[in-house]
């Protein structure tokens, strides 16, 4: 895993806690967040609830909710905040990556820096 010892690749907001442990209540080990190529900016993130843990996961344990980052994900999520917001129109999560350099008008899809 990329990263600094001691210091988790991500973190988790409490509100995204919740709806993890939310989510991991109805059965699943917990949440596999990864990328793939799509949409306008060239990469889009992709969220699933995992059944268990691949080998190669890093796994990330926060108050009880469970998050797997799939390999090719872990360099390009290092120090990603993760939230979670819910409103009248539109509830989900919200990723505060830093290693975007941009993204799409609606703000499904984002690039990474090339170099």
């Amino acid at each position: 895993m990329f990263g600094i010892p001691g210091n988790p690749p991500i973190t988790l907001t409490p509100s995204a806690e919740a709806q993890i442990v939310r989510l991991m209540a109805k059965g699943a080990q917990g949440l596999r967040i990864g990328l793939k190529k799509g949409g306008c900016a060239g990469m889009e993130y992709t969220m699933e609830f995992a059944s268990e843990v691949s080998p190669h996961d890093a796994v990330v344990e926060q108050n009880g909710a469970r998050v797997m980052i799939a390999p090719m994900a872990q360099m390009f999520l290092f120090g990603t905040e993760i939230d979670y917001e819910s409103g009248l129109i539109e509830s989900g999560f919200k990723f505060k990556n830093p290693n975007v350099v941009d993204a799409c008008g609606c703000g499904e899809s984002i690039k990474f820096d090339a170099r």
